[in-house]
């Protein structure tokens, strides 16, 4: 029975050498194919650790507080650009209270906006963050010249403003700003303090942002009375849940909310663990949905193969007849043309795994070398998926020519032309 086997594979593979270059363009849909499936589950599983690992670099004992209310695995409106304005400056104030909240350890409340700086003739199109002082302790930003703002200058609708290291550079190159004088809208804000290069954290380019205190960007800059957003800095890792019910209870208390249920509430509030989970939930789902269509690539090359199959039962229809003159039977037949369609998916199935990891490693260098935190997974199942799957396209499309083979009648296959 093993010898029959290693004969029909020697033959099938005789078969495929005899035409090298039909073989090749049988196979090519196959190679694209897996290799699609190859480069999009390495992409999807590079892009999701990207994403995973930006929101851990902010820290695993960090809370987000959003105004609008979001269903329990969903984002809040406030996240599809929809302006909700049901977070104030007190409530931050009030989720900074130990009274409230026992295991905060800080709050930074924002409001941002996008805006012109200017000095002299020099401008800057560049984020405008109105924060907190709790900024620097809740984010981990350093200054690299100058100070930040103080809680007086917070309150006190102070003219100053803190650079991001870019918008310095863009502004005033080499030279010393701190003590000079910026222009945003129709205000003139001293400059007192320059950042620390920081670099994109969580999709945002902490470089590439002035920071305001918070009740001058609202009352002077924005014309506004609530903020976009709030992070809230938990003590210890192991208090999280409870800081996270004490942060609900306060801000129902202080927006009259009597339903502890969630139902009514007007805010959202995300543990960093919880955010992880919800990116990891949507982007699993793309990730496979991708690969679906991506898969569909190798339900064209299938039929390629059955098509070229035909045409060699076609070309092949006396070598056929004889070899049931001389005592093959319809098995026979029909396994060597079922070989040679899985030996063509096999090979094409090998080529697109090679050509799909280059393409992942190749795609992971570059993103890492643009500065992000992407890794490099092709996993030992989808290359075992990929193959399982191109010999089973190759054996079902190729049952059709095979069974067509196999019933050939000896005697009418020797009299063909």
């Amino acid at each position: 029975m093993l010898e029959f086997y290693k004969q029909s594979i020697k033959t099938s593979t005789g078969a495929l050498l005899a035409n090298k270059g039909r073989s090749f363009l049988t196979m090519l849909g196959i190679i694209i194919g897996v290799s699609a499936v190859i480069i999009i589950m390495a992409v999807g599983a590079g892009a999701q650790s990207l994403i995973i690992n930006q929101v851990k670099s902010l820290g695993t004992n960090i809370i987000g507080i959003l105004p609008g209310a979001s269903e329990e695995d969903g984002p809040p409106a406030t996240v599809m650009g929809i302006v909700i304005t049901t977070l104030t400056y007190e409530d931050g104030l009030a989720l900074n209270d130990k009274k409230n909240v026992p295991g905060v350890s800080d709050v930074v409340s924002y409001y941002k906006s996008i805006g012109a700086v200017s000095w002299g003739s020099n401008s800057y199109d560049t984020n405008l963050s109105g924060s907190t002082v709790g900024y620097l302790n809740v984010e981990g930003g350093e200054i690299s010249t100058g100070r930040f703002f103080t809680k007086e200058e917070e309150t006190n609708l102070a003219k100053v403003v803190v650079l991001g290291s870019l918008v310095k550079k863009e502004l005033f190159g080499d030279s010393d700003p701190i003590g000079q004088r910026v222009k945003i809208k129709k205000h003139t804000l001293e400059v007192i303090g320059i950042m620390k290069e920081k670099g994109t954290v969580a999709f945002q380019n902490n470089d590439d942002q002035v920071f305001i205190p918070l009740k001058t960007m609202q009352k002077l800059i924005a014309g506004v009375n609530h903020v976009s957003m709030m992070r809230l800095k938990v003590d210890n890792q192991e208090d999280m849940d409870r800081a996270m019910i004490d942060v609900e209870t306060t801000l129902r208390e202080r927006h009259d909310i009597t339903d502890q249920s969630g139902a009514n509430d007007d805010f959202t509030v995300r543990s960093s663990a919880q955010a992880m989970a919800m990116i990891t939930t949507i982007t699993d789902a793309l990730k496979f949905f991708l690969v679906a269509i991506a898969a569909m690539s190798l339900l064209v090359g299938g039929i390629g193969i059955m098509n070229i199959m035909l045409v060699s039962v076609s070309e092949r229809t006396r070598e056929i007849g004889l070899r049931k003159a001389v005592g093959a039977n319809n098995a026979n037949i029909m396994l060597q043309f079922l070989m040679e369609a899985a030996t063509i998916t096999l090979g094409g199935g090998a080529i697109g795994v090679i050509i799909g990891g280059l393409v992942a490693i190749l795609i992971s260098v570059v993103v890492n070398f643009l500065g992000y935190n992407w890794d490099l997974s092709i996993s030992l199942f989808s290359i075992i998926l990929a193959l399982a799957v191109s010999i089973g396209v190759g054996i079902i499309f190729g049952l059709y020519p095979a069974s067509k083979a196999s019933k050939l009648q000896p005697v009418d296959a020797l009299r063909h032309e």
